[in-house]
């Protein structure tokens, strides 16, 4: 879900990026209100969480693959605000040092993971809360769902609005290629079945480990995270390489060569849309998890623990600037 660079116009992008500006005004605005200094380091914690689970690859037949992101997760742990400005933080971190994700598309990534797939999931659980109080997990699990599948949605559409809207006198897409009768069942089969799933089992796992381990975290009480949230944390990364194994490019995220021999229209495109061959390029410093030099496992381990380490101090540098306060707000959702 990841959209990489010039897959989308500069315009898109522009707009995408302005649309989300506000929004991480309102976040930080919020975050400062509602999260104590105190446990500003378990935000870093919980976008380490969706940084990891986004490494998780997951195969579909016809060679792609998919992942879960753990916003809801976030949404229903520090509140759907927190959840944007740590998913947002992790999908930098992924975007700059990683290549995962496009720098340009930044605000676009943002737009789908960070904040409507929490802000959905996130109210899409309060509503099955209403009919079933007594099913925290169910709730969790379909706020996940409905999350993750919105988010697709609009990856969707903004792939797919691209060949209609900007194209040569020829008619060849100068971005990505596909319109939305392709881009949408694309995205979609795999998230309403495989991908959306791994999202509730990742999210009610996750959950669930959590009521038991951690209680007062969940709960949003002031706290430091236990042994059993490091423990977790430590088990994810060393999972990672897990992730290797399923072969493919997600839908979306092919690199040139890929997308010229894709046959998504019945026949290989043929040609590298002119927007994508000469559009802007930062190079990462680990492109795609991997570290020259070493087994690819381990190259998976060492920028699970790199990119894990970034978000942990950003948060916990974060909450050294900050004044405390006792003003704590209301239990989490996930209580």
């Amino acid at each position: 879900m990841h959209i990489p660079e010039n897959y989308l116009s500069p315009q898109t992008c522009a707009v995408m990026g302005a649309a989300m500006l506000p929004v991480w005004l309102i976040a930080v605005s919020k975050v400062k209100k509602e999260i104590p200094r105190e446990r500003l380091p378990l935000l870093g914690i919980g976008a380490a969480f969706s940084f990891l689970a986004m490494m998780f690859n997951l195969p579909l037949p016809g060679g792609t693959t998919g992942h879960a992101v753990g916003g809801v997760l976030l949404a229903l742990l520090f509140g759907p605000w927190g959840a944007c400005l740590a998913v947002s933080t992790a999908l930098f971190v992924q975007a700059l040092f990683f290549g995962d994700g496009g720098i340009l598309a930044f605000g676009a990534n943002c737009f789908n993971m960070a904040f409507a797939l929490p802000f959905a999931g996130w109210a899409a659980c309060r509503a099955v809360r209403r009919v079933l109080p007594e099913h925290a997990l169910v709730a969790a699990g379909a706020g996940a769902y409905a999350g993750i599948n919105l988010a697709a949605l609009l990856a969707a559409i903004e792939f797919g609005v691209q060949p209609l809207l900007f194209h040569d006198a020829a008619g060849q897409a100068l971005y990505c290629p596909y319109p939305l009768s392709v881009s949408i069942p694309a995205m979609m089969v795999g998230h309403l079945t495989l991908f959306g799933f791994a999202e509730v089992v990742f999210t009610t796992a996750v959950l669930a480990y959590l009521k038991k381990a951690a209680p007062e975290l969940v709960c949003g009480a002031r706290a430091r995270a236990p042994r059993a949230v490091y423990g977790l944390l430590a088990l994810l990364i060393a999972a990672t390489p897990l992730g290797l194994l399923a072969a493919g490019t997600a839908w979306g995220e092919w690199d040139a060569e890929e997308l010229r021999e894709t046959a998504e229209l019945g026949a290989p495109l043929g040609y590298t849309p002119a927007g994508m061959a000469q559009g802007f390029e930062l190079p990462a410093l680990l492109p795609d998890y991997a570290v020259a030099g070493m087994p690819e496992a381990l190259g998976y381990i060492l920028s699970a623990v790199i990119g894990t380490a970034l978000l942990v101090i950003f948060f916990k540098l974060v909450a050294t600037l900050r004044r405390p306060h006792t003003d704590y707000g209301a239990p989490s959702a996930g209580c």
